[in-house]
């Protein structure tokens, strides 16, 4: 079985986000100034390109991050709403690339491309012995 035999070219999804200043590089960086960091920016574009074929894949297949190559174009203060737009471009047998695109209102303030690969869970698991988080009751 092809795991990607249902995503095709052209799928999208986006993630809009409202900035706040846990996602700022002030919050990470002192002196720094409250404007939207570019690892958030790439992980709203990341989960956007993941949420762009999830739905798509066959039971028990997930998508993880490969590649990224981002540039962040211009700043966005707390309080903007981000969307991060995530579209297929390229499907082969093992990933998928997307184009990715932010925006700040009208404005672009960021762009590139991501790569997904796509992987049997189970198999994962085995391979590099590890096992998925489970939440405990507090």
């Amino acid at each position: 079985m092809d795991a990607l035999n249902d995503v095709t070219t052209g799928m999208t999804a986006e993630k809009t986000i409202i900035v706040t200043p846990e996602m700022t590089v002030g919050h990470f960086v002192a002196d720094m100034p409250s404007v939207y960091a570019t690892p958030m920016m790439i992980l709203h574009m990341e989960m956007a390109s993941g949420s762009a074929i999830a739905s798509h894949l066959p039971k028990g297949f997930v998508s993880v991050g490969m590649d990224v190559k981002v540039r962040h174009l211009a700043a966005t203060p707390v309080g903007r709403t981000v969307r991060a737009i995530s579209r297929v471009i390229e499907v082969d047998r093992k990933s998928v690339v997307f184009k990715l695109e932010a925006w700040d209102g009208d404005r672009k303030i960021g762009d590139g491309t991501h790569r997904r690969g796509v992987v049997n869970v189970v198999e994962f698991e085995r391979r590099f012995d590890v096992r998925r988080a489970t939440m405990s009751p507090d």
